[in-house]
């Protein structure tokens, strides 16, 4: 009798393992459907009725592939209207709770301040940061849409002001909750009565200055755009872009995507305020750091903001210093310039901007574009940082938060065994570049407010200055 249990322990015990082996690729799908489902619902107004997995309706199924396109399209993702794994990893960033379809709760009328002044108030702070930090963070976030537009902000310490800042978990009293750590870091309510211009953060997230955790600076000034009436961009460099992305607080400024999405809302700052934005390049309090530096038709050409200064590299007129508007020298490029690289032999610049590249032949005259990813990068980098091309190998190196990429520009493909940390491989130049370009056999990197000399045969820097002196601050 003792043999006929056998087979029934034996029964019991493959349940048992059942229960302990890793999720299946079942289960796993089953996941990824739900929250590609709840992605949907909260920003793409999905409506599937009743039907949920495994009993779903071929109505439900092509309503659901529709949304995802609808979603692939707004992400410039290749619109397939499956959940590949590109979309999956989108869906998975950090974000703003605003829908990126027009959603009645968020956008009624699509309306905006009648004033030109408007009040602020920060109602409840995050312990995460320092009161007076939490202050700075959002005073330059206002800061960056009062100086596009005629808006001015002031602060008052009570609750009627147009404007309130607070930070909450989880339901908090405007039938959107917040979902915990990640997923949706923060909403903003469209200008008007009560609620609206209000501006909320999870404080389930972990909020900083710096970078750790999320930057206050970068989500309050995404969240502010909101508040004074824009939706979602789908340029990748737009501050309105729905997906979080960090920088050093330096680096954070409006696109022209932005600039012009503002100011169709409340026309251009004064004529006066545009002009000091200009000519300001040398005083202290205007950001230290160059976004791209390249050379085009024998200028050196600085990028900052919507800015740029030429300075010529014939050593007649090296003192000679041209300054204006990106679109008035490069008008194909709209967005805010994050990188740029020239190949003297071919006479072309290359001009990155969020995930696109422009090639740039000549000044005042239309570029084509193409895709960052034709380079050979991951789905995981969304920007370049700087770039330089080294002609004496034949190599492009692109700078990527503290990594760098060797692209071999002969067979047009990454090296092997890229990327790698900057420190590792760069000595005496900082983790981070903002900006790199070659000059009379040295490559010069700028990092912050300095601009590095190195000797890329030596493999050392040789001399270090003030980066505004390239403009002769």
């Amino acid at each position: 009798m003792d043999l006929l249990w056998i087979p029934v322990l034996g029964s019991l015990m493959l349940v048992e393992i059942s229960w302990t082996l890793p999720i299946d690729k079942d289960q796993q799908r089953l996941e990824n459907v739900e929250l590609a489902e709840d992605y949907l619902k909260r920003f793409y107004s999905l409506n599937l009725g009743d039907h949920r997995p495994p009993i779903r309706s071929v109505r439900s199924a092509s309503t659901m592939e529709a949304k995802i396109r609808e979603m692939q399209n707004f992400f410039g993702l290749k619109e397939t209207g499956n959940m590949d794994t590109h979309t999956l990893n989108v869906m998975k960033e950090a974000r703003c709770g605003v829908p990126d379809v027009d959603n009645f709760g968020f956008y009624p009328n699509r309306p905006k301040w009648k004033n030109h002044i408007i009040t602020y108030t920060i109602a409840r702070y995050t312990p995460d940061m320092k009161k007076e930090d939490v202050e700075k963070s959002v005073r330059s976030a206002l800061k960056m849409w009062s100086d596009a537009t005629p808006l001015k902000f002031i602060k008052i310490n009570h609750r009627k002001a147009d404007i309130v800042f607070s930070f909450s978990r989880r339901t908090h009293g405007d039938f959107f909750p917040f979902d915990g750590p990640g997923g949706v870091l923060a909403h903003a309510f469209m200008p008007g009565m009560g609620m609206g211009g209000d501006v909320h953060f999870d404080e389930d997230e972990t909020w900083t200055a710096g970078t750790q955790g999320y930057n206050l600076l970068s989500v309050a000034a995404h969240e502010l755009g909101h508040s004074l009436g824009l939706t979602h961009s789908r340029d990748p460099s737009a501050i309105m872009y729905p997906n979080y992305r960090h920088q050093s607080n330096a680096k954070y400024s409006l696109s022209n995507d932005d600039v012009m999405g503002i100011q169709a809302l409340y026309g251009r700052p004064s004529k006066k305020m545009e002009t000091q934005v200009a000519s300001k390049k040398c005083d202290p309090t205007f950001p230290q750091h160059f976004d791209a530096v390249t050379l085009i038709e024998n200028e050196i050409c600085f990028f900052k903001n919507r800015h740029m200064w030429m300075r010529t590299t014939r050593t007649t007129y090296w003192n000679r210093l041209t300054q204006g508007h990106i679109t008035t020298y490069l008008p194909s490029i709209s967005s805010q310039i994050d990188a740029a690289y020239d190949i003297p032999a071919k006479g072309v610049a290359y001009i990155f901007t969020g995930h696109k590249y422009w090639v740039v032949e000549q000044l005042k005259t239309k570029s084509r574009a193409g895709s960052i990813y034709e380079y050979g990068f991951s789905s995981r980098v969304r920007r370049v940082d700087a770039a330089v091309h080294v002609s004496e190998y034949g190599k492009t190196m692109f700078f990527v938060g503290e990594f760098y990429y060797r692209y071999d520009e002969h067979n047009r493909r990454m090296d092997p065994g890229f990327p790698r940390l900057i420190r590792n491989d760069w000595s005496g130049i900082p983790r981070r570049v903002d900006a790199a370009f070659k000059l009379q056999g040295s490559i010069f990197l700028l990092s912050g407010t300095k601009s590095y000399q190195y000797d890329f045969r030596q493999k050392q820097v040789v001399n270090v200055i003030p980066g505004k002196s390239w403009l002769g601050c």
